[in-house]
């Protein structure tokens, strides 16, 4: 037997029980060419950190990120801490020679991204590698909208339309938390969901953005700060405390080949729950796809017979789709949580194999050069700002 692939995960929160769920999930039921072990998780609360690496599946528990990384026996760094963190975890992790899964997006600034990605190709040259954690890529009926592009059946595309909606902050009573403040989360709805708008739309279509001409808006400046105790994530204190992100962000963009984009997110949007929606429409044909609906896609074949034409709804859950082969007979549900454990697969296939996984650090860097752009845009009123800048 290969030796394990031994994983430190740093953070706990919301993330990391989704991270977890993936390491715990996906050797059960793909056949991966090395063993996993969840060997530690690190995190800031000794009681917590605890209760919950023992509750998750983790063999150990530590405080010490330093002491962690110093273990020969650590192979795979997952890092899901709020973003102001991950420059630095990330570049340490990769200088002591570990493999590195980082969560989205990439970074809180332009320059950070830029210095993990070339942390990340210098770490390349000694045979480690790092992925960053766009993992809607991996819902299977949002990877076979790649696949169908890439064979043609829209055509040449023309339009993209992206859309990320949540309402979780839409009650302006809604307590302040680390994702609200700047310093910790870099942005708001732009860099949290807009971000995998974003990457999800270049990993579908093939593209990328060249330019941006955006907007951002705070609609709620202030929130109630949480007691000490009080709900997850919050400032502890009393009173009201300032928001410093945006709430909304809207931009148009002109990708490489010439195609058009229209992007929206926002965390503002009054009964939508969860709802990043692609739509991609070429000369041939369009495709839909709609987290909400998560295991069907939807597609209309311009090249039909007129009175045949119409947007059909095809369930992504036969054995031919993408990683449907390990789960369940076709028609059997897959959920939010899957996406974690094809993460997994994908970075353990790509590491036994010497190969870098998809999407590396570039590509977070990428997504980072829009997202920058888009604010800039924003700040400036520009009409169209380059990514490239």
């Amino acid at each position: 037997m290969p030796a394990p692939l031994r994983v430190a995960m740093i953070g706990n929160g919301f993330m990391g029980a989704a991270h977890s769920q993936g390491w715990r999930t996906a050797p059960r039921f793909f056949d991966l060419p090395v063993p996993v072990e969840m060997a530690v998780m690190v995190g800031r609360d000794p009681d917590k950190n605890a209760a919950l690496a023992e509750k998750w599946g983790w063999a150990e528990a530590s405080q010490d990120f330093d002491a962690v990384l110093a273990r020969d026996d650590i192979d795979v760094v997952d890092i899901v801490t709020p973003g102001h963190l991950h420059h630095d975890m990330a570049i340490a992790a990769l200088a002591a020679g570990k493999h590195v899964l980082c969560e989205k997006p990439l970074a809180n600034t332009v320059d950070e991204a830029r210095e993990m990605s070339e942390a990340a190709a210098a770490a390349a040259q000694r045979g480690v590698s790092a992925m960053v954690g766009f993992t809607y890529r991996r819902v299977p009926a949002a990877t076979f909208a790649r696949d169908l592009v890439a064979r043609g059946a829209v055509g040449e595309i023309r339009q993209v339309r992206a859309q990320y909606l949540q309402d979780w902050l839409a009650d302006p009573e809604a307590p302040l938390t680390w994702r609200l403040d700047k310093s910790k989360a870099g942005s708001g709805a732009l860099g949290d969901i807009g971000a995998h708008a974003v990457d999800l739309a270049q990993f579908i279509t093939g593209l990328s953005l060249d330019a941006v001409s955006g907007v951002m808006e705070t609609f709620v400046t202030e929130r109630p700060v949480l007691a000490a105790g009080q709900g997850l994530s919050g400032t502890a204190g009393s009173g009201r405390g300032a928001v410093t992100v945006d709430d909304f962000a809207a931009f148009y963009g002109r990708f490489d080949s010439g195609a058009l984009g229209t992007f929206e997110a926002t965390r503002l949007a009054t009964g939508r729950k969860n709802a990043l929606r692609i739509e991609v429409a070429g000369d041939k044909g369009a495709i839909l796809f709609d987290l909400e609906d998560m295991n069907a896609l939807q597609y209309y074949d311009a090249t039909a017979p007129s009175d045949q034409r119409g947007f059909t709804r095809m369930y992504v859950t036969e054995a031919e789709h993408p990683y449907l082969e390990a789960w369940w007979p076709p028609g059997h549900m897959l959920g939010y949580e899957h996406g974690f454990s094809h993460q997994v697969k994908d970075l353990v296939e790509a590491l036994a194999a010497g190969e870098q996984p998809t999407p590396s650090f570039a590509d977070g860097y990428q997504v980072q050069r829009v997202l920058d752009a888009v604010e800039r845009s924003a700040g400036d009123g520009s009409a169209w700002t380059s990514t490239h800048a």
